[in-house]
């Protein structure tokens, strides 16, 4: 499957971001679906994760209350959807599939990758 990310861009402190990841090329609902970051100088890290079906969800702790994943089937797009967002939420984010039954936080565990969207946000 291939991944597409989009929705970064350059924000003040406290504003709102949208990011989304169309996927093409094979059954999208049947993929697990998350975000990572990668800040700079920092390894990839895990930040929300969901469902084949978007009946569930995992957040990583720090952006729980604050970010929020969904996904529409019908358009092969998983979203990201986040508030309030601060300077140490700056990074390159990437969407990933994993065909498995169970969720994952382990970068190892994800099948594809998308190319990265860079989010920064200004103090």
């Amino acid at each position: 499957v291939q991944l597409q990310a989009s929705g970064g861009g350059l924000v003040q402190a406290g504003a709102s971001l949208r990011l989304s990841c169309v996927a093409s090329g094979r059954t999208f609902s049947r993929y697990i679906m998350a975000w990572f970051r990668q800040a700079p100088g920092k390894e990839r890290e895990f930040v929300a994760a969901i469902s084949s079906s978007g009946g569930s969800t995992l957040y990583t702790g720090s952006v729980k209350g604050r970010f929020t994943i969904s996904r529409d089937n019908a358009k092969s797009t998983v979203y990201l959807q986040m508030n309030s967002l601060s300077p140490e939420d700056t990074a390159v984010y990437y969407c990933a599939a994993d065909s498995s039954l169970t969720y994952s936080q382990m970068i190892y565990d994800y099948d594809y990758w998308g190319q990265g969207t860079l989010v920064t946000v200004s103090s």
